[in-house]
């Protein structure tokens, strides 16, 4: 691929983001998924004060992440109260490692 051919240039581009996944495009998302892989599981609480988003919208992004199969929620209570805990399935370690490796590519891309 030559910097005259354009053409060729945009459509290895577009091949790269295939490999980059929908869901984690979203920051919250993949700042969550991130959080996970670093600390196995945390409690709804933490992820809060960690991403600074709002209850809902925290809520809603991890709603949307346990639908998809990519964490799992555990609640439990203590000291009465209701504490949710959110780790990363098999599933969701894998996306987030392919998105990963997806933007490296895009970024360490070679020059043709």
């Amino acid at each position: 691929m030559s910097p005259s051919d354009p053409g060729a240039e945009g459509e290895a581009f577009r091949d790269g983001l295939e490999g980059l996944d929908r869901l984690l495009e979203h920051r919250v998302r993949l700042v969550v998924c991130v959080l996970l892989v670093r600390h196995d599981e945390l409690p709804f609480t933490r992820l809060l004060e960690l991403t600074g988003e709002t209850n809902g919208n925290l809520g809603a992004n991890l709603r949307r992440l346990e639908e998809e199969g990519y964490l799992t929620v555990r609640k439990e209570f203590v000291r009465r109260r209701p504490v949710s805990w959110y780790r990363l399935t098999r599933k969701g370690r894998a996306a987030l490692r392919s998105h990963v490796t997806a933007l490296d590519r895009l970024l360490h891309r070679p020059e043709g």
